[in-house]
């Protein structure tokens, strides 16, 4: 198997590859062009995130700045939006779901290091794949560990770090981030009924 072989497997693998920093320098070129662009350039930003990433929906936007180690490891789907000082290091996959919010300095990290310092002195690492389901908003400040999994409609509270599976239609929060409650009919029925209170108010 090739360094990059091994790391999008999940095995212990060395960066310093010749694949993988060609990898690395598209990515480098692709974000420092993305961080740059201006709002007049939207559709140049579109282009640069669909170019930089492995899959994604028609409407996305990413705030600059934007980091990530490779991109063509990252995929998502329609209506994906980051804000600021988004981080997602995708040394393995990560999938990102339909309707995902990413709120400000938002981290996502697939990449691990060995405990013991003798292994993990000789460069060695290695990385777990992250999946984002659809209809999640993620708070501000909030980091996604290596291997994890956050089902569909999940509101993650700010500064959390996740770092066991979240299952789907909850809100969670907290370090290290728990389930709270689960999102019932009556947040559904509540939020539904200010959004036609807000819909009549633009029509007068």
């Amino acid at each position: 198997m090739t360094e990059k072989e091994r790391m999008l497997a999940g095995k212990l693998y060395i960066a310093d590859d010749k694949e993988l920093a060609k990898d690395a320098k598209r990515s480098r070129r692709l974000t420092r062009l993305l961080n740059h662009s201006t709002e007049e350039e939207s559709n140049l930003r579109v282009r640069l995130i669909k170019e930089l990433f492995q899959k994604t929906g028609e409407n996305i936007w990413i705030e600059p700045p934007f980091r990530c180690d490779y991109g063509c490891h990252i995929s998502v789907g329609e209506n994906f939006y980051a804000n600021y000082d988004c981080i997602i290091l995708d040394v393995c996959d990560v999938e990102i779901g339909d309707n995902v919010f990413l709120a400000p300095r938002v981290c996502i990290y697939t990449a691990g290091h060995p405990i013991d310092a003798g292994v993990r002195n000789t460069q060695l690492e290695f990385g777990k794949k992250v999946k984002i389901g659809n209809g999640v908003w993620i708070g501000g400040n909030t980091v996604v560990n290596p291997g994890v999994t956050i089902g569909d409609n999940v509101v993650i509270g700010s500064g959390s770090v996740v770092t066991k599976d979240i299952p789907s239609g909850v809100i969670a929060a907290g370090n290290p981030c728990r389930v709270i409650r689960e999102i019932t009919e009556e947040d559904r029925k509540y939020w539904e009924e200010l959004a036609e209170e807000y819909r009549r108010n633009k029509e007068e």
